[in-house]
């Protein structure tokens, strides 16, 4: 910066360096001016011009487009009058041009792609790549990587589907176990319950619940955790049904282990006359129906269009393909009136669920001439989980089904019911079930794919009476997101889904409400049951296989 007094001194100049742009010329007037003027003017001139040239550098580095306002003009325009021009608009455009280009374009075959991005740097440099090069081949990893992500993504489902399915070999060791204990063993034989006790079990001023299952080790979690939670176990009677082969080693762990001062009966689905072939037709076909065998137990990956398949719709699909769906203990729940006729009111329970409070208002609840007090699934925070409706479960392109069916009417629960049998057997309920199991069956699946639950939303429609949520916390076995404090105050948790906490694939941080069950119930189980349980001859089992926790409750993994 250049200051030039004019030898009249009737001019003052300040110019630029360069000497070609005039920042401030003064024309003084003929009139008489002080040195003194003269003076105080130049020093004032000279403290603030600094200033405008550090404000001019520090928004050129800033960069003069994130200024859009009408005080910014000035700043726009320092730049421009000391010869800077900012490109970095025009080179964003002209980016955006070769991405649309590189978007439009096919991703030529054969194409050699570098491992990482380093590498592809590496290779640009080494090759003087252009910028349309250099997009293109980093589209072209970009996909690689989401089509091997989305590959194990697959893998992983179809691996945790295998694990849900299967029977852990501890499990298994278990009932082994138990069922030569039954054999050889008297006091596991002993009746259940004594003979003394046996009126209670159609004494309708007790608490009946009702537990369909072949896992020991859950069965006897749902069991003691209602016991412990009842202000009255006295009160409480447990009716316990497995299948044939489970029924030695289920019946043998109830008899070595009580839970006193509740009840307990165990029977087999062998020991019920009125389960016949001519009761349940549409049962035994569905569970040796050749095509509907192959179904859940064939490769359920044959047929599967995965490039036009979302990984949540893909392990929706491979759940409704669990082995469980076709089991006739899972659809027991349709014949309670039959199977209990004695009995008044009801309280049945999936073997996934933990009981947390005292059950016993249930029963005291007015169903209004309902027959099935349930919790619904379409109302609620949690969208993953209560956001149910009719549309989720069948598919309205098939006639009978959009006819007959609202896609946007409410859906409910299973797993914690309380139901009515005296209303229930004055219904139809269990014809209309079986007439949609047949229509399903002739329309090889088309209607619906996941088990027990849509043939009973159509069955139990019109028959149906909303309880509170907070008696139902429903997907502890699908739901990492569970709200802990929420299922920390619910009456019953349940772990729909795959994820079980006896299963090594179970959320570690759910579990917990599960395994304090369990501890309790080894360390109350006395010398016998450590000896039972550690004294187990199965090959290479190991304890944490039987009980995946230790004393302490802390998780095994």
């Amino acid at each position: 910066m250049q200051l030039h007094v004019s030898p009249s001194m009737r001019s003052l100049t300040i110019s630029s360096n360069n000497g070609f742009i005039d920042l401030m010329k003064i024309k003084v007037a003929a009139r008489h001016i002080s040195y003194r003027t003269l003076f105080h003017t130049i020093l004032i001139l000279a403290f603030l011009l600094p200033f405008v040239f550090i404000l001019t550098a520090i928004v050129t580095l800033e960069g003069v487009n994130k200024c859009s306002s009408f005080d910014c003009l000035g700043r726009r325009l320092g730049p421009r009058l000391l010869g800077r021009v900012d490109d970095s608009g025009r080179l964003v455009k002209d980016f955006y041009k070769i991405l649309n280009q590189v978007n439009a374009e096919e991703i030529p075959d054969g194409i050699k792609l570098p491992d990482s991005f380093n590498q592809l740097v590496s290779k640009m440099k080494n090759n003087q790549y252009d910028a349309k090069t250099f997009a293109l081949m980093l589209r072209a990893m970009m996909e690689k990587l989401e089509r091997e992500i989305r590959e194990s993504k697959f893998s992983e489902l179809m691996n945790k589907h295998f694990a849900a399915s299967s029977i852990p070999k501890g499990l298994y060791c278990l009932s082994l176990r138990l069922t030569d204990e039954y054999s050889s063993n008297a006091h596991a034989r002993r009746q259940l319950p004594s003979p003394e006790l046996l009126p209670v079990l159609s004494n309708n001023s007790y608490y009946h619940f009702v537990l369909s299952t072949d896992n020991i080790l859950a069965a006897s979690v749902v069991v003691n955790s209602a016991v412990q939670s009842s202000l009255r176990p006295e009160k409480i009677v447990f009716h316990i049904i497995t299948d044939k082969k489970t029924y030695a080693g289920m019946h043998a762990w109830f008899a070595l282990n009580p839970v006193s001062p509740a009840i307990v009966e165990v029977k087999g689905v062998h020991q019920f006359d009125w389960l016949t072939l001519e009761n349940v037709p549409v049962l035994e076909a569905v569970e040796n129906h050749h095509g509907i065998r192959n179904y859940y137990h064939g490769n359920h990956l044959a047929g599967a269009n995965l490039s036009n398949t979302t990984p949540r719709t893909f392990a929706s699909k491979l759940q409704a393909r669990s082995p469980k769906y076709i089991s006739l203990l899972n659809h027991l729940r349709i014949y309670l009136p039959e199977l209990f006729p004695n009995l008044d009111k009801v309280v049945f329970l999936d073997d996934d669920i933990v009981i947390q409070r005292d059950l016993s208002p249930l029963w005291e609840i007015d169903l209004w001439g309902k027959v099935n007090g349930a919790v619904e699934t379409c109302k609620g925070e949690d969208e993953w989980v209560m956001s149910k409706h009719f549309r989720n479960y069948f598919n309205f392109s098939h006639p009978l089904i959009a006819k007959h069916l609202d896609p946007d009417e409410c859906a409910w629960a299973y797993g914690m019911n309380i139901f009515d049998l005296r209303t229930w057997r004055k219904t139809n309920i269990r014809e209309t079930y079986h007439y949609w199991l047949k229509e399903n069956l002739k329309s090889n699946l088309t209607m619906w794919k996941l088990g027990t639950l849509p043939p009973a939303l159509i069955a139990f429609k019109g028959h149906i009476h909303p309880i509170d949520p907070s008696w139902h916390m429903l997907g502890l076995g699908y739901q990492s997101k569970t709200n802990i404090e929420k299922a920390k105050r619910a009456a019953v948790i349940h772990y729909n889904g795959q994820s079980k906490p006896w299963l090594q694939i179970g959320f570690e941080h759910l579990r917990p409400f599960w395994t304090k069950i369990h501890v309790l119930l080894f360390l109350q189980g006395g010398s016998w049951l450590i000896l039972l349980v550690f004294g187990i001859r199965c090959e290479n089992t190991r304890d944490s296989d039987v009980f995946p926790i230790d004393v302490a409750g802390v998780g095994r993994q």
